[in-house]
């Protein structure tokens, strides 16, 4: 499918590849990985022609096609999302002319027998074949489904692209390339501006694309359930390993340690070789056998072992100053912008040294209600911080909004307060920026070396509230595994917003989701969540197509087919019977839970919180009560589609 033959790349007096050979097959997912700046999203735009090499070829076969999803691509904003995705049809409606000129050609000759004949008939097959593999049969449906799989609502179709943000318009720019169904497609970050949702819908598409795959992602959750294949971009150099990423990481390790005990045993070999030339080369009997030993260790491949990058962010969040034992608190909160409501009912009570994992569809408001828990917004309804209570934010954008025209230094020189001022260039080599890196512009930083910058400076001033909004984003492996343990062993309260699984994984205790009716908890952390999430999930484009798929097919039934025999409708009124039973069980369950709720929020009204063990109960309860009332809800809602339903097949 794709071969590199000694590949070569120089960027002045550095050399990023030097005669680097692969081959990919047809139908392989290979994961591309590295750290930050080693050459990965250099090598994908070789591959794609953007990048020439400086020597060595790049070959495919001539008819392959090729799709790559940068980490920055240009946006045309007048178009609606709908219209822009309608662009990757292109291919689609150059197909159809041809299919229709060809299949008019072909009727009109009669020289059937010719050379020239059964190339037409050869060149309508091949365009047939590219035409339904590409979809053009169903392409606007097609669209509607990726669209709404990479989350996107029926709604946002006739919505332009000015209207959305920067990672929706990339949601776009990744739809139209699954359209255009490229026989090789190179994905550089594609879950950067993903949820969690949409992270999972795209992995259920990927694992059945038709064509090959190369992907570079920091998702290790992610590389693991898609890639079978792991390329690692190193010092020049290439390690290849066929396996997931984790299975990988233990291979090097196992290598590491192979090369080790090869290299001492050669270099036992080597001193012991040496000793003897040293014994016999004075002696005239012995010195023909001495020069034969020095030949021997001239022509040695000398082994070398390979260097495990130890090179990583070094830190630990200060000490949190003590706050009051309510950290955030909010009741009937919701905000809209103008006529657009983002969440309604969002009711939010965070103790002292509690974390807390925020969830949600993109557009569900998780970062606009961060933004009201630091006061960048106002929110109707009634909220509050705790006393005491010592905010420090990382924005989704943090590292974008860094002054480019200041120094690294100058970036924490100027916000730094009191003895901090006096480790700086210590705190900044935690951070992997030292000797003349720290008088670098801001400018000329890559996208990882602005968000350990952006993090630097959250350790310039204690604080007990940590507000993270997507701090994973373009951190390597190694930085997001250090940021997860400093977090894990901070003593403050912390919100964080990701749709990293990973890094989320074992972090939290309680995980939100917000809804445009509320928050939703779930206790335990984003694994427990997802387990949970999993049975009320729906594809709802895919079952409303089926259910209407479903309704013309059974009116295209003869009438005698769709009429029910007895039995049939005794078995049909038995199952309206069940499914009415547990409507109005649930409903009256929600009933008591409700009155359930409101003993406890009496009790909570008038609770001592002087008392920290009794107050953490009854807040706890009353946190656990609530997530059962949310499940009833959603219990309730699926038992009153299940109805409605059976009575809209009725009335079929």
């Amino acid at each position: 499918m794709l071969t590199l033959s000694k590949l070569t790349l120089h960027f002045g007096s550095r050399t990023l590849f030097n005669e680097l050979s692969l081959f990919i097959g047809n139908r392989e997912r290979v994961g591309l990985i590295g750290k930050n700046g080693a050459g990965k999203s250099t090598l994908l735009r070789m591959i794609a022609g953007q990048q020439p090499p400086s020597s060595g070829t790049i070959s495919m076969p001539k008819e392959g096609t090729v799709g790559f999803l940068e980490q920055d691509m240009p946006h045309n904003d007048h178009h609606t999302v709908i219209e822009e995705a309608a662009s990757a049809f292109s291919e689609i409606k150059r197909l159809e002319t041809a299919i229709n000129t060809l299949t008019q050609q072909i009727t009109e000759r009669t020289d059937y027998e010719s050379e020239g004949y059964q190339q037409l008939i050869e060149q309508l097959s091949d365009a047939n074949e590219r035409f339904q593999l590409i979809g053009g049969g169903n392409a606007e449906q097609q669209a509607q489904r990726i669209l709404q799989g990479l989350g996107f609502t029926p709604e946002d179709m006739h919505r332009t692209l000015a209207e959305f943000s920067g990672g929706w318009k990339m949601r776009v720019e990744l739809a139209k390339l699954l359209l255009i169904n490229p026989d090789l497609l190179l994905l550089d970050e594609p879950t950067n501006h993903l949820d969690i949702e949409s992270i999972e819908w795209l992995e259920g598409f990927l694992k059945n694309y038709p064509g090959t795959i190369v992907l570079i992602s920091h998702d290790r959750a992610f590389l693991d359930a898609l890639t079978g294949r792991t390329i690692e971009v190193t010092n020049a150099r290439v390690h290849d390993f066929k396996g997931a990423y984790s299975k990988y990481l233990l291979w090097r390790e196992e290598e590491i340690e192979r090369q080790t005990q090869a290299y001492k045993n050669q270099q036992k070999y080597i001193e012991d070789t040496q000793r003897n030339i040293e014994k016999f080369r004075a002696k005239k009997n012995k010195a023909a056998f001495a020069q034969t030993l020095i030949k021997k260790l001239e022509k040695l491949e000398r082994i070398e072992v390979d260097e495990l990058s130890d090179s990583a962010m070094k830190f630990s969040f200060p000490p949190a100053p003590r706050s009051g034992k309510v950290v955030v608190e909010a009741r009937n909160l919701a905000k809209s912008f103008g006529e657009l409501k983002v969440f309604n009912n969002v009711d939010l009570l965070i103790g002292r040294q509690e974390k807390i994992a925020l969830v949600g569809k993109n557009g569900a408001g998780k970062t606009t209600l961060t933004r009201i828990i630091i006061g960048d917004e106002t929110g109707e309804g009634h909220f509050e911080l705790g006393h005491n209570v010592s905010i420090g934010y990382y924005a989704q954008n943090q590292a974008d909004e860094l002054d480019g025209n200041k120094t690294v230094f100058e970036t924490l020189d100027d916000e730094a307060e009191g003895n901090v001022r006096l480790r700086l260039r210590s705190l900044l080599g935690a951070f992997l920026f030292s000797g003349e890196d720290i008088d670098k512009k801001v400018s000329v930083l890559s996208g990882g070396e602005k968000a350990r910058l952006a993090l630097c400076k959250l350790l310039l001033q204690p604080c007990n509230l940590l507000i993270l909004d997507e701090p994973t984003n373009h951190l390597d492996m190694r930085s997001k595994d250090v940021l997860k343990q400093a977090l894990i062993e901070y003593d403050g309260s912390m919100i964080v917003v990701s749709h990293d699984r990973d890094f989320l994984s074992g972090l939290t205790e309680l995980v939100y989701e917000i809804t445009p009716t509320g928050l939703r908890q779930y206790i335990g952390d984003i694994t427990a969540f997802l387990n949970e999430r999993k049975a009320n999930t729906i594809a709802s484009f895919e079952a409303e197509n089926a259910a209407s798929l479903h309704a013309r097919e059974r009116t295209s039934e003869p009438a005698n087919a769709q009429k029910l025999s007895y039995k049939e409708r005794k078995e049909h009124e038995k199952e309206h019977r069940k499914r009415k039973n547990t409507f109005e069980r649930i409903e009256k369950a929600i009933a008591e839970q409700e009155q359930h709720l409101k003993l406890l929020e009496e009790r909570l009204a008038v609770l001592d919180y002087s008392d920290r063990e009794a107050a953490d109960s009854a807040i706890r309860e009353h946190l656990e009560e609530k997530r059962k009332l949310d499940q009833l809800y959603t219990e309730w809602e699926a038992a009153g589609e299940a109805l409605n339903a059976l009575g809209e097949e009725d009335e079929g």
